[in-house]
């Protein structure tokens, strides 16, 4: 196989990386958010499960994870996996990578001064107001290098996806690697990774260059 050829091929399964990649995104991003509130929650039984849920998570490997979410439903209830394997890779990317970010969310949410909340109640905002407007905007740019850093591992987990044979990029390249006995795929594979997250570094500076006015 020429290696124009081995590219064209493997282009194709870059569609469903970048598939993973953003469905990953779209619902960790807000996911994370949701988990950070319930871990600051003044409740204690909702903070320390939240809590306990987090460190489960983060504590255990991806891969596993993965494997739990498209075979799990399987060997305990004898439910049929399901054909569309991108539906259990996305649940188990989203939920893991939720945790990190809400991890993430507290940090930057904790860092803000409490003289900025009582500010604000003297200036009349409401909670939600105060959140939104002051303490969001001040906690995105702490925070962006943080997130930056978890979206370019994103990137590259998103190989993980060959151990339920999901047929990305890495999966097809590993396919002509055996086939060929050869180790350019794995290269071109690399190159492919490189490039995206190149990519994700030079949007995540801009955005982090244009949010510098709340910088402190």
């Amino acid at each position: 196989m020429s290696l124009l050829t081995m590219i064209r091929v493997m282009s194709e399964g870059l569609g469903k990386t970048c598939a993973i990649f953003f469905l990953t995104l779209i619902f960790s991003l807000p996911l994370g958010m949701i988990i950070a509130l319930m871990r600051m929650s003044k409740n204690a039984v909702i903070s320390k499960i939240t809590q306990f849920v987090v460190s489960v998570l983060r504590g255990t490997p991806l891969m596993l994870q993965l494997l739990a979410v498209t075979y799990g439903p399987y060997y305990l209830f004898g439910l049929t996996v399901s054909r569309n394997k991108l539906i259990p890779v996305v649940i188990a990317f989203a939920i893991n990578y939720a945790a990190y970010f809400s991890e993430i969310y507290r940090g930057g949410i904790e860092s803000i001064s409490v003289g900025q909340y009582e500010a604000a109640t003297i200036l009349g905002y409401s909670k939600a107001q105060t959140f939104i407007r002051i303490i969001m905007p001040q906690v995105v740019r702490r925070i962006l290098p943080s997130v930056t850093n978890e979206i370019v591992t994103l990137v590259k987990d998103t190989s993980i996806a060959f151990t339920v044979s999901y047929q990305e990029m890495f999966t097809i390249g590993k396919q002509i690697a055996n086939s060929q006995t050869s180790f350019t795929p794995f290269i071109v594979a690399g190159v492919f990774y490189y490039a995206f997250n190149a990519i994700v570094g030079f949007v995540m500076g801009r955005i982090e260059k244009s949010m510098s006015y709340y910088k402190q």
